[in-house]
C-alpha cells in the first residue's frame, strides 16, 4: 500500500471514531431528557391527586380543604405504588395547609432531581432542577 492509501484509512478511522462519539453523546442527552419529561409527567399526575385529596371532604378520607390535618382531614400522602417507579422516587413534604413540595429523584442517576411545589389550586409552581436536568 502506498502512503496515500494509509493516510486515507487513518482518516477514515478517525472520522468513524468521531461519529461514534457524537452518536453516544446524542443518545445520552436524549435519555436524560426523556427521563426528565417522564418525571414531569408523573409530577403532573401527583399534583392532580394531591388537589383531589385537598378538596375531598374528611368524611371521604380527604383533606377537607387542606393538604395537612389543620382542617380536620387527613394529610396528603403519595400512594405506595406511585411513590417509586421506573422514572423516579417521589417524596412529598407538606409545607402548610396550602402547599405541598414533591422532590423527585431520578431512578437513572440519584444526582438528577426535580422539585416542584403544588399550590392551593393544584398547580405546579416553583420548579427546580438539579444535576443533569439543569
Amino acid at each position: 500500500m502506498g502512503q496515500q492509501q494509509l493516510l486515507l484509512i487513518i482518516l477514515g478511522v478517525i472520522i468513524v471514531g468521531i461519529a461514534i462519539a457524537v452518536g453516544l453523546s446524542l443518545f445520552s442527552a436524549q435519555s436524560i431528557q426523556s427521563n426528565r419529561d417522564a418525571i414531569i409527567n408523573d409530577l403532573n399526575n401527583l399534583a392532580a391527586q394531591a388537589y383531589q385529596h385537598r378538596i375531598r371532604p374528611a368524611s371521604m378520607g380527604g383533606g377537607n380543604g387542606a393538604y395537612n390535618t389543620s382542617t380536620g382531614g387527613t394529610a396528603f400522602t403519595i400512594p405506595s405504588k406511585m411513590s417509586s417507579n421506573e422514572n423516579a422516587t417521589y417524596v412529598p413534604t407538606i409545607d402548610d395547609a396550602d402547599n405541598v413540595t414533591i422532590v423527585a429523584t431520578s431512578a437513572q442517576d440519584a444526582s438528577n432531581t426535580v422539585t416542584a411545589t403544588i399550590d392551593s389550586n393544584g398547580k405546579l409552581v416553583g420548579w427546580a432542577y438539579a444535576g443533569a436536568f439543569q
